[in-house]
């Protein structure tokens, strides 16, 4: 390989980038210390061994997922403002519409994502940002998205997030005034119990909130109907009667009704896991005794309960204790096969490698005689939450439902997992709107190019999406 001999390829692929542009002390800095010996007590607490193969440097790639994922504490907003002013001339203090002097300034559709602070899970964001000029000068319209950056790389809830890039964009810019809508999404809090009853236990939370300073203040301005009715130009429909103050309701799920009920139903909260959570909180640069993040380890250690090894293997034995009859599934052999199949049954997983939720749906088929049904769907749905709800990875995933769906029919199984991954979109290259889809083939799906054709031609042409 000439200069990049396997050692330095390795590495590269290991960080992702070449070992030249990183800062070698970063292992080293006592809050990522601190915050890998807090991740190994609570894979411990899962039940996990911490020196497995797959988990062993499990502790610092979540150190610095997190690290990074809240790197606006280190940050601040004026810092990038200043020098990004630009004198344009026409632009004077009166206060104009769209396209006129002082006209509106929009910038839609920016991806961020952010950290609840109620229970520490990735919620995702979109921003809509616009705002008037004045004082003959614009900014760089690459700075509102930085600007709202540094907010979202936080511990936030939506409308302190909202108010907060309102806030600084007012004071850093200097303009007649700035709106802020954000379009956000939080991921489902389920539990163990429910989703092994309910397929479609998914559900996602939508919260729609707005910030405005300046000329925006006045709620029935007429600049507010320009602003939406910019964004409706791209297709997103926005009230302003339909945005709501998140801090007035539960918008994080570990708060709702529902979220409370699933949690109550997990024992005792681990007390060497909460205190691990809050020294992760206070490693961030955050103060676990603030009175909104004051409840967030013990909601967070729940969630993570959801995943612990111990008894899921007595769970499943309860599902799949007896094995289909091969005669009544083959028939007498002289009865051709058809292709069965379940689709978009749901799962959640987690990631561990940087203990970040994936979720999505999995689509089985296998072979039998024509009118004969040898296993419903719950149990299918069953086996794919037993697998989900660990510490995982999508490759075994896939391979670990065939293997078990071939063992009760005995044969021809093929398995295809579709997920989106949040670690895509909360770290590294932070790649809204991937997905990943993974495959396995047993028996005669592994040698009859037309019989996997089949079932994957009857896939569903949608998108796995977190609606």
């Amino acid at each position: 390989m000439g200069a990049l001999d396997e050692g330095h390829f390795c590495s590269e692929l290991e960080n992702g980038v070449k070992l030249g542009c990183i800062d070698l002390s970063f292992e080293e800095e006592p809050e990522t210390i601190a915050i890998e010996d807090a991740v190994k007590v609570l894979m411990q607490g899962l039940g996990e061994d911490v020196n497995r193969e797959g988990l062993k440097k499990t502790p610092l790639r979540v150190a610095k997922a997190l690290r990074e994922g809240t790197r606006g504490y280190r940050q601040k907003a004026k810092d990038i403002v200043q020098g990004a002013l630009f004198p344009e001339s026409g632009l004077d203090n009166t206060v104009g519409h769209a396209g006129g002097a002082g006209g509106l300034v929009v910038v839609r559709d920016l991806d961020l994502f952010s950290y609840c602070e109620s229970c520490m899970l990735p919620f995702q964001v979109k921003c809509h940002v616009g705002y008037v000029p004045s004082g003959q000068r614009v900014v760089g319209l690459s700075k509102l998205s930085r600007v709202a950056d540094v907010f979202a790389k936080r511990l936030q809830e939506p409308q302190h997030l909202a108010d907060e890039v309102c806030s600084a964009l007012q004071h850093g810019i200097k303009p007649a005034g700035v709106a802020v809508v954000l379009q956000c999404l939080h991921i489902h809090f389920p539990n163990l119990e429910s989703a092994f009853l309910d397929s479609n236990h998914q559900g996602w939370v939508e919260l729609l909130v707005s910030s405005g300073s300046g000329v925006f203040e006045n709620e029935n301005a007429n600049l507010w109907a320009d602003f939406l009715n910019l964004l409706r130009f791209r297709g997103i429909n926005v009230e302003k009667n339909r945005m709501r103050d998140s801090s007035d309701q539960h918008w994080c799920p570990s708060r709702s009704p529902s979220g409370a009920i699933a949690a109550s139903k997990i024992e005792s909260v681990n007390q060497g896991m909460v205190t691990a959570v809050a020294s992760i909180l206070r490693s961030l640069g955050e103060d676990p005794l603030r009175k909104e993040l004051v409840g967030t380890p013990a909601r967070f250690v729940k969630w993570l309960m959801n995943f612990q090894t111990s008894n899921l293997d007595m769970k499943l034995n309860g599902f799949v204790s007896d094995r289909v009859d091969p005669q009544k599934l083959n028939g007498d052999g002289c009865k051709e096969k058809k292709i069965r199949s379940e689709l978009n049954l749901s799962f959640w997983s987690q990631c561990e490698h940087h203990l970040l939720p994936f979720y999505g749906v999995v689509h089985i088929g296998y072979l039998c005689t024509e009118g004969f049904n040898p296993i419903a769907k719950s149990l299918l749905q069953s086996i794919v939450c037993f697998y989900g709800f660990k510490l995982q990875v999508q490759e075994r995933l896939t391979r670990q439902i065939a293997e078990t769906v071939s063992s009760l029919l005995g044969g021809d199984v093929i398995v295809v997992v579709e997920a989106n991954h949040t670690c895509m979109i909360s770290r590294g290259i932070e790649k809204f709107g991937s997905s990943t889809a993974t495959i396995a083939v047993l028996g005669r799906f592994s040698t009859d190019p037309a019989a996997r054709a089949k079932f994957l031609q009857s896939i569903p042409n949608t998108a796995v999406s977190g609606r």
